[in-house]
């Protein structure tokens, strides 16, 4: 078992940035590779990033590239998600996810989830 437990949302101005952390525990963090993902209000859980095992390659929606920053630090068990130049559209709730395959985009993929973070950009 992986448990993961996001932080770092909360309000921001468009324009502005957050930087999100996803804490895990459990089973080895560096053999995992990780996800994050996000689901607004009436719509459905969407990619945002991924980053592999090592950290050494990552993987973007195309709706934050160049905005957004996946990375992680394996010697703290630690993700993070840098958001920057945020616009309203971002708005949702940002989930963790770790996979044991490969830095998807694919929900499904992933085995273990953590329990969210709000994030909320006024314009």
């Amino acid at each position: 078992q992986v448990q993961l437990v996001e932080s770092g949302g909360g309000l921001v101005q468009a324009g502005g940035s957050l930087r999100l952390s996803c804490a895990a525990s459990g089973r080895t963090f560096s053999n995992y590779a990780m996800g994050w993902f996000r689901q607004a209000p009436g719509k459905e859980r969407e990619f945002v990033a991924s980053v592999s095992w090592s950290g050494g390659s990552t993987y973007y929606a195309d709706s934050v590239k160049g905005r957004f920053a996946v990375s992680r630090d394996n010697a703290k068990n630690t993700g993070y998600l840098q958001m920057n130049s945020l616009k309203p559209e971002d708005t949702a709730v940002y989930y963790c996810a770790a996979s044991r395959g490969s830095f998807s985009d694919f929900a499904a993929e992933y085995e273990y989830w953590g329990q969210g973070t709000q994030v909320t950009v006024s314009s």
